[in-house]
């Protein structure tokens, strides 16, 4: 009999576990254990990625990482000109060479346990990167549903768009209006519900106990939808700074059905104008 886990702090058990189900997986950016030789891989490969405490939340920790290599398309060996760039809360460091980066990345992460992540060109608002929340929970029959999308815009000088990072909340409509139609954009939303849906079934099928889920998602510049990070304990936060009640109303309604109480009192986070 599997044990009624409500929550699941480590992020790379949970990408795991969905990685398991094919339509799925091809939605996740690849992830994996931070190291130095992955690390430099994955900064070849993608020249920007995010690494991310295991068992972090509220975007603490969490750090931009890219690889620059100007003038790499004029055919000339470009091993020597390479240079790295982090960006961790708003302090920004460059090095000339990986060695040096890696050893300032071992500082900052001061020996917890992270991972990396391949990074995803976020679609902007105003010149600044955003993501959705979508909220995933047992309705009152115990089925599986999605009860609400938020947009998240990060803080001016900030690579993570949490609220608690002193993101701005904004309705999913209006980021983006800049970038499909109407239809569209109903099609796009309906398309993270389902994946919602399916990431919470995925994860309960191996932890029965859970009961709601906060999926972030990105979407890139071809509007594909990626999933960040699956949260068990979401915070319903970024609703509470929506001027349309229904979404959050109904969320607490399900949260207070199944024993959740939520703190709605989120100072950091701002409401979109």
């Amino acid at each position: 009999m599997k044990e009624q886990i409500s929550r699941i702090s480590n992020k790379l058990t949970k990408t795991r576990v969905l990685a398991k189900k094919a339509e799925l997986k091809r939605h996740i950016p690849e992830t994996r254990q931070l190291s130095r030789r992955v690390l430099q891989a994955m900064l070849q490969n993608h020249q920007m990625v995010y690494i991310k405490p295991c068992c972090g939340s509220l975007g603490e920790g969490v750090i931009r990482v890219e690889q620059r290599t100007p003038g790499s398309g004029s055919g000339a060996d470009s091993g020597t000109r390479r240079s790295y760039r982090y960006q961790a809360g708003t302090r920004i460091r460059t090095f000339s060479n990986y060695s040096e980066t890696y050893q300032s990345l071992l500082e900052e992460t001061r020996g917890r346990s992270y991972l990396v992540q391949k990074g995803i060109r976020l679609l902007t608002y105003g010149g600044r990167p955003f993501d959705i929340r979508v909220m995933v929970q047992r309705n009152l029959q115990g089925e599986w549903e999605a009860t609400g999308a938020a947009g998240r815009v990060a803080h001016p000088h900030k690579v993570v768009t949490n609220g608690s990072q002193g993101g701005t909340i904004y309705p999913v409509e209006t980021l983006l209006k800049a970038y499909t139609r109407s239809e569209k954009r109903k099609t796009l939303l309906a398309q993270m519900y389902g994946l919602g849906v399916k990431c919470a079934i995925q994860l309960s099928s191996a932890y029965p106990g859970l009961k709601e889920i906060g999926l972030d998602v990105a979407l890139d510049r071809r509007l594909t939808p990626w999933i960040l990070e699956v949260n068990t304990a979401p915070d319903p936060c970024p609703f509470t700074k929506l001027k349309d009640t229904r979404m959050l109303n109904r969320i607490v309604r399900y949260g207070t059905a199944y024993g959740r109480t939520y703190n709605l009192k989120c100072r950091k986070a701002k409401r979109g104008v």
